[in-house]
Formats: structure tokens, C-alpha cells, sequence
């Protein structure tokens, strides 16, 4: 099982789950959930290394590195995650 916390809450995922849903949940906000507007950037605050690859998506977007992801676009492999966002 995997870990996604924020300062305030705790979920567990499955290894390797898109963590959008769980995102969405912690208030995390979406508009387009594909990749292209950037309303779901994420702050990895801890654990950068527990997840995907950065996506073509993230990529192109321009300002995406391993601390900031896309939440529509990440998978978290195993372990746990620390995110923050606005």
C-alpha cells in the first residue's frame, strides 16, 4: 500500500494507482484533468522518488519537475508521498 499525505489527511492508495481521485478528495482542485491547464499542481514536499516518471504532459507544460506534478498525470509507484498545494 501506498501513502499520500497532506498536513492535514491521510490515504492509502494501492501501489501504482493514478492519484487523482485521491487528490480530489484531499481538495485538490481539476479543470481539465488531462494535462493541459495546469489547476492540479501538486508540491512534492516528500517522496519524489516513490513516483512515476514525469508524462509527456507534464513535459510540455513546461514548468513540471519531480517537486511539482500534475495530479491528473502522476502515479504513485509505493511508499508514501507528502503533497502541498493552493
Amino acid at each position: 500500500m501506498a501513502i499520500i499525505k497532506t498536513n492535514y489527511k491521510s490515504i492509502e492508495v494501492a501501489d501504482g494507482q493514478p492519484i487523482l481521485d485521491v487528490c480530489e478528495e484531499l481538495g485538490v482542485h481539476f479543470s481539465c484533468r488531462a494535462g493541459r491547464c495546469g489547476a492540479c499542481k501538486i508540491d512534492i514536499v516528500k517522496g519524489e522518488k516513490n513516483l512515476s516518471e514525469l508524462t509527456e504532459k507534464e513535459i510540455a507544460l513546461g514548468d513540471c519537475d519531480k517537486k511539482h506534478r500534475l495530479a491528473c498525470q502522476v502515479k504513485i509507484n509505493q511508499g508514501m508521498i507528502k503533497i502541498k498545494f493552493d
